[in-house]
């Protein structure tokens, strides 16, 4: 049995099914499109709201170390992924990375979880996106009744109408093709970013020197916690992290780590590239030094601004300017959130169908799933199902510990992703590979042990969590995935008779 458990599928293989006519996705990005995904996915609320929270809390004026350190961290894991999606330019990302490296219990595993990551994702940044239009619209002196707000003002019946009619725009988007998504996506990141850049030019006028006084403030220990709510590297092992001084910087990392998720959807548009082997590095390492830079602009701007220990947690941004008498700019913030998180919710919605598409592809997921649109070469019948279901899932959400499920599904692909690298530089050493990561096995392993390392900074009752919708993943594998496989049936195929054997 742990012979078909771990049986992996070959590259050549995984690239001649997406040559399949009626399963085959249009060629149509290239490597601007691909950065623009990246950036569009990574900017969201993190730039507006981390970086003050964070300064706040845990490092101070240190904040832009800290998000240099994140960045790290992130580009040790991009630089594995950009070697995989450039060498298996398929769709489904780690989960195709995995099966072509680790077997298909793994990559079942890694594509269950990225199914959670991306759902619970576009959930929770639907539902954000909703709370800043109604916050522009109260503004505007319009006010949606109670049942059609939030979840979290709601008494009674309540269904977040914005966030389910934000999914369902974006995945009619999606069915009409990626070169219409990539166009829209440049346009609204193009929006976002002039926001950002506005807020960093602006702000810079209103910095004082005087505010990074002192850039790394004296350390601050951190009393262990006993719950489940509490850090699992506190419970096994009686550890507690420090925050400002030198590893408050460390701490405050951990936090802004997740302001970057989302570099690695870019790896799940590979089969839709033009030119994957030369566009898939630029788009994944490209869209992430982008987005570093602007971070720590940001950061060194909103410190600069006002003084750490005064920054809300809430909008410090915002704030930052109303303190500076330039209520204004907390309206273009506003705006500059609202359009970003339109692209993020399209962009986890697209990683997730692809990662679905390639899953039922493979016959671990009904193949009914697998059938592109004749005219879109999109995989419409996963969108529109997955649409329809985050969409419900938006509406009756609340948002509270669903972001951190968000968080670990990520490390954990991280995880997989470094592993498979070398793994596959051992097993396939012959693959033609267009980007080689450098330092094998070195960056794998340090990124193992930083995504590790994050994770166990994680709450426990997160874990929890995570362990039981892994649960449920291999009890969907045993019962379907296991049999129906195409390398299952391929194997039955070639496989003599029992009663034929000498």
């Amino acid at each position: 049995m742990s012979s078909t458990l771990f049986r992996t599928k070959n590259v050549e293989q995984s690239i001649r099914d997406t040559e399949e006519p009626e399963h085959s996705l249009k060629k149509s990005l290239s490597a601007l499109d691909l950065t623009v995904f990246g950036v569009g996915v990574i900017i969201g609320t993190g730039i507006f709201v981390l970086t003050g929270q964070v300064a706040k809390n845990n490092a101070g004026p240190a904040v832009s170390l800290a998000f240099v350190a994140a960045g790290v961290v992130c580009g040790l894991a991009a630089l594995c992924y950009a070697e995989f999606a450039s060498t298996v330019p398929v769709a489904g990302s780690a989960y195709t990375f995995s099966y072509a490296s680790l077997g298909e219990l793994p990559a079942w595993i890694i594509g269950w979880d990225l199914v959670l990551e991306f759902a619970l994702g576009t959930a929770v940044v639907a539902v954000g996106w909703s709370g800043y239009i109604r916050s522009l619209l109260d503004n505007a002196g319009w006010h949606l009744p109670d049942y059609l707000g939030s979840r979290d003002t709601a008494h009674g019946f309540g269904f977040d109408i914005l966030a389910a009619a934000l999914v369902l725009v974006l995945t009619g988007v999606l069915v009409l093709g990626m070169k219409l998504s990539a166009r829209i996506t440049s346009l609204v990141v193009a929006i976002k970013l002039a926001v950002v850049l506005i807020v960093i030019v602006a702000g810079a006028f209103f910095v004082n020197g005087d505010n990074y006084k002192p850039f790394v403030p004296p350390s601050q220990a951190v009393p262990a916690g006993g719950s489940l709510k509490a850090p699992l590297i506190q419970l096994m092992f009686g550890w507690a992290p420090a925050n400002f001084g030198v590893m408050g910087i460390f701490t405050a990392a951990s936090v802004v780590f997740f302001a970057f998720i989302g570099f690695d959807i870019v790896a799940t548009a590979a089969e839709e590239t033009r030119n994957p082997q030369r566009d898939m590095p630029r788009g994944i390492l490209g869209s992430l030094f982008i987005c570093t830079v602007l971070y720590v602009a940001v950061s060194i701007v909103v410190t600069g601004m006002q003084k750490y220990t005064k920054l809300s947690v809430e909008a410090p941004l915002a704030d930052a300017f109303k303190a500076n008498g330039h209520p204004w700019y907390a309206g273009v913030i506003s705006f500059g959130a609202a359009v970003g998180l339109t692209t993020v919710c399209m962009i986890l919605l697209l990683g997730q169908t692809r990662v679905f598409f390639a899953m039922s592809r493979d016959g671990l997921l009904p193949r009914f799933f697998s059938r592109v649109h004749p005219r879109f070469r999109t995989p419409h019948r996963p969108t529109i199902l997955l649409g329809v279901i985050i969409a419900i899932v938006a509406g009756f959400t609340s948002l509270s510990a669903l972001a951190e499920l968000v968080n670990i599904g990520t490390l954990f692909a991280f995880v997989v992703v470094a592993f498979s690298v070398v793994i596959l530089r051992r097993t396939r050493p012959d693959l033609p590979r267009a980007f080689r990561t450098p330092w094998v096995p070195v960056v794998p392993v340090l990124s193992v042990c930083a995504s590790l390392w994050l994770m166990l900074n994680l709450p426990a009752e997160t874990w929890i969590r995570f362990g039981v919708w892994m649960v449920i993943g291999f009890a969907v594998y045993f019962l379907y995935g296991r049999t129906h496989s195409r390398l299952a049936q391929r194997e039955q195929a070639v496989r003599p008779p029992a009663g034929n054997v000498p």
